[in-house]
């Protein structure tokens, strides 16, 4: 693949240079409506080009190191949005890592891999993936979603859903050592049991895809993607009082605002995934999914953990009854989903359902 001058002067190119350009101009400062309109636009535009430019450099490194690098990119938006979040207050801002960590959890383990499946049954018929493969990752959801949004709910240490500072550093200690051992398992030991299959369970030849970037491409977008990370989180730290002040204006609960910073770096990434399920590589849609959900609770939940040592006010990280009994609903279809290795448009749906019922209530608790 050439790295052509239509390519080099691109949007994705052009968005994150004048996203960065945005923020050196607005920090600081109290923008004024028509400058939050741009930013807004801008700092969507920086978390699509910094999705791109990961995508383009994940298809230089090959799957599953590609679905890898994605979760970890999105992961990063995530955090940065979190953190500055937070850091400028609120009633919220207590419960606002949880409520984010737990809509990402719910657009991943429901959104994109209902959907994903939900298209590649309805194009082909059933949605072929490596149970092995996807059960072990979804095994590791269900063990860090536990440890760090429910068992806060049921600790004796701090009054409401919050750990102890130790309760606290042993989570985030064990989401670290879970994380690292499922990427290890799925880079070295079993890197096969994460790759796309055939109906009859063959590997995918990934040889048929299309041609690599060059290195010299795949190194641009590398550093776009970092000044794309940059961009997003400046860009959200200006933009922070807005999105809150949004939320307020139309009725909907404060804890709403985690819900959309959850659609809003995953967005992208849905699109990736839906891109391989009309490809016949769910397995490639399964890996983004619940990849994703696991860096969203294994990467963020530490990082949360090291940012409360500064962070003024409670870290509460407990569901409450309403999204356990989701989560418990989710966890138990995901499981039946995936065991078989193949699943219909009716798997799909139960889980696109199990996502509408969270938008729902999270809007109408």
């Amino acid at each position: 693949m050439a790295d052509t001058p239509s390519r080099r002067f691109s949007w994705t190119t052009i968005a994150p240079i004048v996203a960065i350009v945005a923020l050196a101009a607005t920090w600081g400062r109290v923008p004024g409506t028509a400058v939050v309109i741009l930013v807004a636009v801008l700092l969507g535009a920086s978390v699509t080009a910094a999705v791109h430019h990961a995508e383009v450099v994940a298809h230089r490194v090959g799957e599953p190191f590609g679905s890898i690098l994605l979760a970890v990119a999105v992961t990063i938006i995530e955090v940065g949005l979190i953190v500055t979040l937070m850091a400028s207050g609120g009633e919220s801002a207590s419960t606002l890592g949880r409520d984010t960590v737990f809509a990402a959890v719910m657009i991943t383990c429901n959104g994109i891999l209902g959907l994903s499946i939900y298209l590649s049954s309805r194009r082909f018929g059933f949605s072929h993936f490596n149970a092995e493969g996807t059960g072990g990752a979804l095994a590791t959801v269900v063990t860090l979603a536990g440890t760090c949004l429910v068992l806060p709910s049921f600790t004796l240490g701090e009054p409401g859903p919050r750990f102890t500072g130790a309760q606290l550093a042993f989570a985030a200690v064990a989401s670290l050592a879970l994380y690292a051992m499922f990427i290890v398992n799925q880079t070295k030991r079993h890197r096969d049991f994460f790759l796309p299959v055939t109906a009859e369970g063959t590997l995918v030849d990934e040889d048929d895809h299309a041609d690599p970037p060059t290195t010299q491409t795949a190194l641009l977008s590398l550093g776009l993607l970092l000044v794309s990370l940059v961009s997003v989180v400046g860009l959200a730290k200006v933009e922070s009082h807005a999105i809150e002040d949004a939320v307020a204006a139309v009725g909907f609960p404060e804890s709403f605002v985690g819900v959309v910073i959850a659609l809003l770096v995953l967005a992208p990434e849905t699109l990736a995934a839906v891109r391989a399920a009309r490809r016949d590589r769910v397995q490639t849609s399964l890996n983004l999914a619940l990849g994703s959900a696991m860096a969203s609770i294994g990467l963020t939940i530490p990082a949360l953990a090291l940012a409360s040592i500064w962070l003024e006010g409670p870290l509460e990280l407990g569901l409450g009854a309403t999204q356990m009994v989701l989560l418990a609903m989710t966890v138990i279809a995901a499981v039946l989903t995936v065991v078989p290795g193949r699943a219909t448009r009716l798997q799909g749906g139960v889980h696109l359902v199990l996502l509408a019922a969270f938008v729902f209530l999270a809007i109408n608790p």
